[in-house]
């Protein structure tokens, strides 16, 4: 095949793996993009993205119409409220950001995540869409950012390459191929315009959603906002993320059964990031795994969160399930996506295990003073809004309280969480928006909790988090076990 013009030979490789599974293996079910996702253009340059904004608002005041003409004729008389949050709506702004893709699209997702409680149920749920629904970008796109990253007659480097995406997200798809010399690659590459459009993006979406009404008058999300244009720049740069990956595969290359890509660095450049391909299902999946694995599973990602936090002081913040899979064959975890690592500093470590050794050992003031240094409090806080930030702390940290496997599945802990979070953002200045970093672990424990609730797994928190909090106590007295009232 060597000697064609880049563009045929670009049309055989990936007729060659339409008969033979991208040369690695055919990609399972779990991993192809959603059969009712076709490939859509990614419109590139900010007045298409913003032509494309200005006709979703178009959409949705002529949804508000019709709506408000169908309620009028039933004799209803129509609230503007109604008329914004209808289930049509809410689809239309989900459905044009996965068009978007890219900035947009994070919005969508990073508000579901960090705001999903806050938002109305019909938005929320539609939103919530978004962390599994994006739309893959066509051949000719593919092969154009491959061009401009690689130049032409980029395919001599490979002996197959799939150009039927195995997975799409908001900045990127993945991509699977084999080299010359039999390497097995996921190549991921971003969507073209993501890096120059992220700021425009995001202010857009936030005026047009508020502009319609479509998020509550009173929630601030400009903290949201302006960390989502710092992630989203970092995570666009994809020589970062491969900077990331090899800092956690050297941290992790004597752990057995913790395994993290190897970079391409020949084929990686700032858009484009090439990666050994890991053999693996999602980890979510294993729910009706037997119960010993699912605990020896959600034990190793509590485990490493804390070495991130204690000893790496480095943290992989992204809580989608979708970036841990399990190799069944090896029996190992395998770990994906590094674009949002984020290093911390020792005294915000250091002032997190006192907070932890505090929060076990129920002394309050103490984990008043370890979260004043976080920089939770505002001057001038109210005692009664204080109390209301430490009992959040301490029912978080019930399952380090807890003596032996702590029961994820039967547990309310995060529901309990969620309602005291809502209960406080709702009063305005209850306290200000925690500091970055803070956000950051909040999300990644956060996703923890939530997917060793989803595997039911039991984990004993308390015991893999005393190698790292060295004052913890050996055990909590009766008293102490119950969250302050």
């Amino acid at each position: 095949m060597t000697g064609l013009p880049a563009r045929p030979q670009a049309a055989v490789l990936a007729q060659d793996c339409a008969d033979s599974g991208a040369g690695a293996e055919s990609p399972s079910p779990d991993r192809a993009p959603k059969t009712d996702t076709a490939a859509t253009p990614i419109p590139d340059g900010r007045w298409p993205r913003l032509a494309r904004l200005g006709s979703l608002a178009t959409g949705v005041a002529g949804g508000m119409l019709a709506e408000g003409a169908r309620q009028l004729a039933s004799g209803r008389r129509p609230r503007i409220g109604d008329l914004l949050l209808t289930p049509a709506n809410a689809r239309r702004v989900a459905d044009r950001l996965a068009e978007l893709r890219g900035a947009a699209m994070k919005v969508g997702q990073i508000l579901s995540m960090d705001a999903g409680d806050l938002l109305p149920p019909q938005l929320a749920e539609i939103l919530a869409r978004l962390r599994g629904d994006a739309r893959p970008m066509p051949m000719s796109q593919v092969v154009g950012v491959l061009d401009a990253n690689w130049g032409t007659g980029w395919d001599r480097h490979f002996a197959r390459f799939s150009f039927s995406p195995v997975a799409a997200a908001s900045i990127g798809q993945v991509h699977v191929g084999e080299t010359r010399d039999g390497q097995r690659l996921a190549v991921k590459i971003q969507y073209p315009g993501v890096q120059r459009s992220i700021d425009s993006d995001v202010d857009n979406v936030a005026t047009l959603l508020r502009v319609s009404g479509l998020l509550p008058r009173g929630l601030d999300v400009a903290p949201l906002l302006d960390e989502a244009k710092r992630q989203l720049h970092a995570e666009a740069d994809y020589l970062h993320e491969g900077t990331n990956l090899r800092r956690f595969g050297a941290l992790l290359a004597g752990e057995r059964d913790l395994v993290v890509p190897t970079v391409h660095g020949e084929l990686t450049t700032r858009s484009v990031l090439a990666m050994s391909w890991l053999d693996g299902e999602p980890v979510e999946s294993l729910v009706h795994a037997p119960q010993a694995l699912r605990d020896r599973i959600a034990t190793r990602l509590f485990e490493l969160f804390f070495r991130e936090i204690f000893e790496f002081r480095l943290i992989q913040t992204d809580p989608n399930f979708a970036n841990y899979r399990y190799d069944a064959a090896q029996g190992r975890l395998v770990l994906l996506d590094f674009g949002a690592t984020r290093a911390y500093g020792e005294p915000v470590v250091e002032a997190y295990r006192r907070l932890i050794a505090a929060a076990v050992a129920g002394d309050r003031p103490a984990m008043s003073t370890a979260a004043q240094a976080i920089g939770y409090f505002k001057a001038g806080i109210a005692d009664r809004r204080r109390d209301n930030v430490l009992d959040i702390f301490a029912c978080a940290c019930l399952p380090l309280r807890h003596e032996g496997p702590f029961d994820f599945g039967r547990s309310d802990v995060a529901a309990r969480l969620r309602d005291a979070a809502l209960a406080l953002s709702t009063e305005k200045d209850a306290w200000h928006t925690p500091p970055v970093d803070a956000m950051f672990l909040h999300r990644k424990a956060g996703g923890l909790y939530l997917l060793a609730a989803r595997l039911g797994a039991r984990v004993d928190v308390r015991a893999l988090s005393r190698r790292f909090v060295d004052d913890l106590p050996s055990r909590c007295r009766p008293s102490d076990m119950s969250v302050h009232a």
